[in-house]
């Protein structure tokens, strides 16, 4: 390897670490949501980041959150253009599973019933979603990710995210008004 060919890869690797490495986290929490579980969206991330790493001769620097998740999600696209089967719900394992070492603190019953109730509430509710809004209040309320953020993952304008984003959380709360023994949400 010639010295500027390697000066060239050393550039690329500081590029990389101080605009991409930072994101992978908000990237495998969009992948979570765009996958059918952790190891399909740690694939996502990787795949995800071999493009990035591949394409930065052409980025320009501006927005990398916004550029990663561009490509992840355009790399989601094409590694799942033929859907798998989903063999167990995320929700299944999460509570059919027990901490690695150790016990976790036990609740009261009153308030273990109270979370299953609004949790299982909750998620019925976000699940009768369309997919479109169901996908804009994950992005945004889930993953804290910006409107601009999540536009660029939907591939649909700001206001589109926006006008998504607002009618999910009102048919979220009507379905919690209408279901919860309290009348809902205030």
């Amino acid at each position: 390897m010639s010295e500027a060919s390697e000066a060239d890869e050393v550039a690329r690797g500081r590029v990389f670490r101080d605009l991409v490495e930072p994101e992978i986290e908000v990237m495998l929490r969009v992948a979570r949501t765009l996958t059918s579980g952790n190891a399909d969206a740690e694939d996502l991330v990787q795949e995800t980041l071999l493009r990035a790493y591949r394409g930065l001769h052409g980025f320009d620097g501006r927005h990398p959150r916004a550029w990663l998740l561009t490509i992840l999600r355009n790399t989601n696209v094409n590694m799942h253009r033929r859907q798998r089967p989903v063999l167990a719900d995320d929700d299944q394992l999460r509570r059919e599973s027990r901490p690695a070492f150790g016990t976790a603190e036990r609740q009261s019953a009153e308030q273990t019933f109270i979370d299953q109730e609004l949790d299982d509430e909750l998620h019925a509710a976000v699940g009768a979603l369309d997919p479109r809004f169901r996908a804009a209040l994950i992005l945004v309320d889930v993953h804290d990710l910006s409107y601009a953020e999540a536009a660029a993952v939907l591939d649909v304008p700001v206001g589109t995210v926006m006008s998504r984003l607002s009618r999910a959380r009102d048919r979220v709360r009507r379905a919690l008004a209408t279901t919860l023994p309290t009348g809902g949400l205030s």
